[in-house]
């Protein structure tokens, strides 16, 4: 075992202890953390006004405060960045993640506390390491440099006491100097705000460093690795860095990307973890390369309800406690958090795949679907056919949207779709018939209303760079930001098909 590794089993043994003991305590463990959140909080004005002081069970909490939405938390984050204090939590909160979760012109401000920085943000990633650690003692994954692709955004001061920015830009600003000093490249160029300069200065300075991980976006990685192949006139990345073997990714789907990544970065020794680490907290990661699950983490501050997505649009939808949940149901994450976020629903989706332990994975968005016609599909059914006519035909797909066209009274509906390739298919035609078989494989109310109401989806092939293109116009290039795939209007997709 490299000394590295062993210097990470040491610091970290304690750690796998406590995972191992909230796997086989779950319930438990998220009572103690809502008492602890209740206890912490109890004085600030939301702690004042919900009476946090007299709650004892779980079910007074989901009984007493009601479920919010980013409309609801907007006036305390306002009221936080000009210099208010103790609203949600009792810290001080100076630093604000800034999301637009989809393309949405509208800003987030989410509040980030020094203790959901400390025990969930930067604990998420210490446990990154030592479950790596822990699966692949032998690996030289941590002997060299880590690549980490963030936010495009700078850091920007509101007031004397207030920052805000992507997640990404805070915990790269607040990560300490020994931690930097394995990553690459440095700071200034990690928070350049230019995502276009940003790519070609990682380029000139990482390219004859000791890379051996990365860390970030597949979508967004994926520019930057077809530019430095394309600097340095080599076939796959392994050329360039030789020593390469984990790739640490979140934020989008995989499943669409991962041939290409094959491709990019063939050497067997490659290993894949994933991450579900938002703007909110940091929530979930893969522990097993066999298992495309995450492992839901509940230790980290964050107390976690699950509302059935038939439950959304009700005034007062019911949100079920962990142990209410079943597998293979899809559920809106509701979360209560050591930031000062309190039955907050973040609009993510996810599916439950095992409750001993709790592992799930991502389903989609609460806004990021189609039931235009009564046919619900998700984000999760649409990749899942994607990546099945992929496989039939030979394609990859680098972007992707689609939206409903609706009927008229002489004409059914339909689905239009717009993709860029990397690897085009040999018949576009061929290809959407397929995707469309799959769509009715993977979703039965979309095969159902086939037979009624739509017609075979429309595709379009996209111009080399439409969708880069698309951000770029709405100063949402780079990081963080995401391409809206599936949704239920037709605004992006007809400013899409205009250019």
């Amino acid at each position: 075992m490299p000394i590295i590794n062993s210097i990470i089993s040491m610091f970290s043994s304690k750690r796998l202890t406590q995972i191992e003991y909230f796997k086989t305590n779950p319930v438990q463990v998220q009572r103690d953390t809502l008492d602890e959140l209740l206890r912490t909080a109890a004085t600030t004005e939301y702690g004042q006004k919900y009476d946090f002081a007299s709650i004892l069970t779980a079910e007074q909490y989901r009984e007493r405060l009601p479920i919010i939405h980013y409309e609801e938390l907007a006036p305390y984050s306002e009221r936080l960045m000009n210099g208010e204090q103790n609203l949600l939590w009792p810290e001080p909160i100076t630093w604000f993640a800034k999301s637009s979760g989809t393309t949405a012109a509208k800003s987030k401000f989410i509040p980030v506390s020094k203790t959901s920085l400390e025990e969930c943000h930067f604990r998420g990633g210490k446990d990154v390491i030592a479950i790596f650690n822990n699966l692949y003692p032998d690996a030289q994954a941590f002997n060299g440099k880590t690549l980490a692709l963030g936010g495009s955004s700078e850091i920007s001061k509101t007031n004397n006491n207030c920052r805000y920015g992507d997640l990404s830009a805070i915990l790269i600003s607040n990560t300490p100097f020994w931690a930097n000093m394995m990553k690459t490249p440095d700071q200034s160029i990690m928070l350049m705000g230019d995502w276009e300069e940003k790519i070609e200065k990682i380029c000139e300075t990482t390219i004859k460093e000791d890379v051996r991980s990365l860390a970030g976006v597949p979508s967004w990685f994926l520019t930057l690795i077809n530019r430095i192949l394309e600097r340095t006139g080599k076939d796959n990345l392994h050329e360039v860095w030789p020593n390469l073997e984990l790739f640490i990714h979140g934020g989008i789907n995989f499943t669409p990307y991962r041939e290409q990544y094959k491709r990019l970065l063939p050497d067997p020794k490659m290993k894949y973890l994933e991450t579900y680490n938002a703007s909110e907290g940091f929530f979930g990661l893969q522990d097993d390369p066999s298992d495309p699950s995450m492992l839901l983490m509940l230790d980290y501050g964050v107390y976690y309800e699950f509302v059935p997505m038939s439950e959304l649009g009700k005034s007062r939808p019911k949100a079920l406690l962990l142990e209410e949940v079943e597998t293979g149901v899809n559920y809106a994450i509701v979360i209560s958090t050591n930031g000062g976020l309190w039955r907050y629903m973040i609009g993510d989706t996810v599916q439950f795949t095992s409750t001993r332990p709790y592992k799930f994975k991502i389903t989609g968005r609460t806004k990021l679907f189609i039931n235009a016609f009564g046919e619900e599909l998700i984000i999760d059914n649409a990749i899942a056919a994607l990546n099945r006519a992929c496989e039939q035909t030979g394609a990859t797909v680098l972007h992707f949207t689609a939206a409903p066209v609706f009927m008229n009274e002489n004409k059914k509906g339909a689905h239009e779709w717009i993709i860029e390739f990397g690897t085009p298919p040999s018949d576009p035609e061929t290809f959407a018939d397929m995707l469309d078989k799959e769509l009715q494989h993977a979703n039965s109310d979309y095969e159902a209303k086939r037979l009624l109401s739509l017609q075979r989806l429309i595709l379009h092939v996209a111009r080399p760079n439409l969708f880069i293109d698309w951000l770029k116009e709405k100063g949402k290039l780079g990081g963080q930001n995401k391409i809206p795939q599936l949704w239920n209007d037709r605004t992006h997709i007809e400013e899409l098909l205009k250019m």
